[in-house]
């Protein structure tokens, strides 16, 4: 975006996903409003915030021993997000063709749409996850977006769930995805919502913010801009019908406290202990909150601009 070094201390974090070391703030830029961790890791050190157990990295294996329980699982997982419409990996209508997921992690959604008929491949920065990618047959290039080699051919779509934010520099990214759809193609990507007002109440215990990891803190429109500036016009936006950030947040907060430490930590792992009975079970609630644009998560569709 080319902000000017400074900008208002927002907050200081630390990491809270793997507790490993170091201090980071957050800054808005006096200009573009757009917020950036400072200090931050470099693209030859910030691998280290990415251990093996990174969470994406393992809720994305896919389970080829058991293929009929695998199939019906993944039959009742579609089911789900078509009922609930939980707006966490929608996608424009379109017929399948050649499709690009960024930060592909273990390959689960390349997968699926792959058995929707697309031809799919992927970019992970992880080579461990991205060898989880290939035994499933796919292409997976092992290294950051910003040194990957162009596609032998153009792709109609380009998705990326929550990878925004891990993107030293977003604006050059998508310019690079700008050259590699084809003319009028699209752009999928969801990013945690800074906006709002739970990012305001939580703090430093926001379970999105994810420092150092999330380099960038976007509102829909800082959001907007820097795509704009990317060579991308967004869509449409929609909230994610889902209530992660909250609840996980809330036990961060009580970790803090220091007070009922076993709930606590039972609500920062709620969504994989609860599964997709406890989104059901806090659904109402989620889609009362995107209509608001309070759940925290948001998804937005773009399409290059090629004016």
């Amino acid at each position: 975006m080319g902000c000017a070094d400074g900008g208002d201390v927002v907050l200081t974090g630390h990491d809270r996903l793997h507790n490993l070391p170091g201090e980071f703030r957050i800054v808005r830029c006096r200009h573009c409003g757009l917020m950036r961790t400072n200090p931050r890791p470099t693209a030859e050190t910030i691998g280290f915030y990415y251990p093996d157990d990174y969470g994406p990295y393992q809720c994305t294996r896919v389970d080829l021993s058991n293929v009929s329980a695998r199939r019906f699982y993944s039959y009742l997982k579609r089911r789900g997000r078509t009922l609930l419409q939980l707006n966490t990996q929608c996608l424009p209508n379109l017929l399948p063709g050649r499709i690009l997921e960024i930060g592909c992690a273990s390959g689960s959604f390349m997968h699926e749409m792959a058995a929707k008929g697309w031809e799919v491949e992927g970019i992970e920065f992880s080579s461990h996850a991205a060898e989880s990618a290939r035994a499933l047959g796919y292409p997976v290039y092992a290294g950051a977006l910003e040194s990957a080699p162009d596609p032998k051919k153009r792709y109609d779509l380009v998705v990326g769930w929550m990878v925004m934010e891990h993107l030293h520099d977003p604006v050059g990214a998508l310019k690079k995805l700008h050259k590699w759809v084809k003319p009028g193609g699209w752009l999928a990507v969801s990013v945690p919502n800074a906006a709002a007002l739970e990012f305001k109440f939580f703090k430093n215990a926001w379970y999105a913010l994810q420092l150092p990891t999330h380099l960038y803190h976007y509102t829909p429109q800082t959001l907007g801009l820097v795509l704009q500036k990317g060579g991308w016009r967004m869509e449409s936006l929609r909230h994610q019908r889902v209530l992660r950030n909250l609840v996980s947040s809330t036990g961060y907060l009580l970790q803090d406290k220091k007070i009922f430490l076993r709930s606590a930590e039972f609500l920062v792992n709620f969504p994989e202990r609860a599964g997709m009975k406890g989104k059901m079970a806090l659904y109402p609630f989620a889609y009362i909150l995107s209509i608001l644009g309070q759940t925290g998560r948001m998804t937005v569709w773009a399409r290059r601009n090629d004016d």
